[in-house]
């Protein structure tokens, strides 16, 4: 741990090789949060994600409903998971440049569309249509989201970020429980009952982007202005984000294994009801909630390094054991799985905000976007190994990409950087 790089704030002396990478910000301490904003935020949040993730939560319906194969279900991921994933780095670099708050509201509109559609498509065609309108709707909204969580976070970066994320960790999980009482009893078409969700996140969306200015500098008496932050070339951060990158795409890719097809896993292995099986995946994704939260705040102080390369690797016992636990080891190893994993994202995009805060609609687009990517990538070609080799192959395959978080150790450190 001594011995890794360190980018170093303003007057310090850093190694050569990261020398032009300095970090002289604004006091933190200087600036209150701005806490009804980020709750308003996380709250969007969770009402946004809590529509996309009923988009998996009805694969065991539809798959019947349109004699549906598993790489078939696996391209509706994909096509919502890209339509989400190329447009929110452009529309990140947009934002950056002319912010736009009042435009996660259109977003939501996009995803109000697409709900629709997700409950009257009488065609497969159409399925993917209506989950591309969900994932424009996702594009749209994260970007100008993240900035205004970064905006009112008065200098408390990871805390900012995983209450923002708390609410789209805990939506994600709700679904699966929601799609179990409601839709798997009264069929595809009662989607559209949760045009409500979307209806009310518009007016909350609305007062968060007239608020969020609420993050005020607050000034002491006598206190000197620090310098601002100086652009950096990318070739400097590029080694860093490439490594964040791969990181994130074991992450993600283990991830949508359980989102797309730990219902059908649990059917096949252990014979349990379609709303058992989404209740197990509730319990899976509900502990995520816990993980961003405490991964963000802990990062806060012990620094992003840590929690990175812990968030990844220290899942990887838990993940080699699952394909050989029986039903209640596996719903004990999913939780435990998840509450560790889900910590690494507020960290991860924290670190690479941290690396370019000037382009905090880029990065957040742009991780959001990779999530959403990899995601999809990951669903269908995993949908088609499970099509070859069974589903359990799926989480024997799976079970070492947390060896990856080995790469966090390759992280130059943060510690003593501080960041607008």
């Amino acid at each position: 741990m001594a011995n890794r790089p360190r980018l170093s704030a303003a007057g310090a002396s850093p190694p050569p090789k990261y020398s032009a990478m300095t970090l002289s910000v604004p006091v933190d301490s200087l600036r209150r949060t701005a806490l009804p904003v980020l709750v308003a935020l996380s709250a969007a949040h969770f009402l946004n994600d809590m529509i996309q993730s009923l988009i998996p939560a009805i694969y065991p319906l539809i798959k019947d409903a349109y004699a549906l194969d598993f790489a078939q279900i696996g391209v509706i991921t994909l096509t919502f998971q890209i339509s989400a994933s190329l447009l929110q780095p452009l529309i990140g670099l947009f934002t950056d440049r002319y912010p736009m708050p009042y435009s996660t509201i259109a977003g939501m509109g996009f995803t109000l569309v697409g709900l629709i559609g997700l409950a009257h498509a009488g065609s497969y065609p159409l399925l993917l249509l209506a989950a591309a309108f969900v994932g424009i709707g996702s594009s749209i909204f994260h970007p100008e989201a993240t900035r205004m969580a970064r905006k009112a976070s008065g200098g408390r970066h990871g805390f900012a970020q995983g209450l923002f994320q708390v609410g789209g960790q805990t939506g994600g999980a709700i679904g699966p429980l929601l799609a179990a009482f409601i839709i798997v009893p009264n069929g595809q078409s009662s989607l559209a009952w949760f045009c409500a969700a979307a209806l009310l996140a518009m007016p909350l969306l609305f007062w968060t982007a007239r608020h969020r200015a609420l993050a005020v500098p607050v000034r002491l008496a006598g206190e000197r202005r620090e310098p601002e932050v100086a652009h950096r070339p990318f070739r400097e951060v590029a080694f860093p984000l490439a490594i964040l990158i791969v990181l994130l795409c074991s992450k993600t890719a283990y991830t949508a294994s359980f989102t797309s097809f730990y219902t059908f896993y649990l059917i096949e292995r252990f014979g349990v009801s379609v709303q058992a099986s989404q209740l197990m995946l509730f319990l899976f994704l509900v502990s995520s909630a816990a993980g961003v939260l405490f991964g963000g705040m802990l990062g806060d102080r012990i620094g992003r390094n840590k929690i990175i390369w812990f968030s990844i690797l220290g899942a990887l016992p838990f993940t080699v054991a699952l394909p050989y636990a029986g039903l209640f080891g596996t719903a004990v190893l999913t939780v435990l799985i998840n509450l560790i994993m889900s910590s690494a994202f507020a960290a991860i995009l924290v670190y690479a905000i941290d690396l370019m805060p000037h382009r905090i609609g880029l990065v957040g687009g742009f991780f959001y976007g990779l999530v959403f990517g990899l995601g999809g990538l990951a669903a269908a070609a995993l949908g088609i190994f499970a099509d070859r080799y069974g589903i359990d192959a799926v989480y024997q395959l799976c079970a070492f990409l947390p060896a990856f978080g080995l790469l966090a150790f390759l992280l130059p450190s943060l510690r003593g950087a501080r960041v607008s």
